[in-house]
């Protein structure tokens, strides 16, 4: 098993950023209209999922870790409402599979926020 030096090393963080790498991509094609209301909250959301890892990774103490992890969670079911909107709006055919992400990142998110918890530091 490799050593975690970075935030980078993070599996969550990795599956995090290809997701807001995702959503942008995604969100090229929404209404013009939409590019200061749904585009940008969407884009913010996803941003804030790695970003709040980052952030995290580097805290010292356990409560900071947890709190910054706990936020990106936090955004992570944003999102997922904004998918559901998506869907609806008609915006997207489909959001199963940006569903099973978002859901895959967050079960991992739990985990770490788990695995923090219970270190002895």
């Amino acid at each position: 098993m490799n050593k975690i030096e970075s935030f980078r090393d993070l599996k969550v963080w990795q599956k995090a950023h290809q997701l807001v790498l995702d959503v942008y991509q995604m969100t090229k094609n929404f209404p013009t209209d939409e590019r200061y209301g749904l585009v940008s909250q969407m884009r913010r959301a996803a941003v804030s999922v790695p970003a709040n890892i980052a952030e995290g990774f580097k805290r010292k103490g356990k409560g900071e870790k947890v709190r910054f992890y706990n936020i990106g969670e936090a955004s992570l079911e944003e999102l997922k409402y904004f998918f559901i909107l998506s869907k609806d709006l008609e915006y997207i055919s489909d959001n199963r599979q940006f569903m099973e992400e978002a859901e895959i990142i967050s079960k991992m998110l739990y985990r770490l926020i788990e695995a923090v918890n219970n270190s002895r530091r």
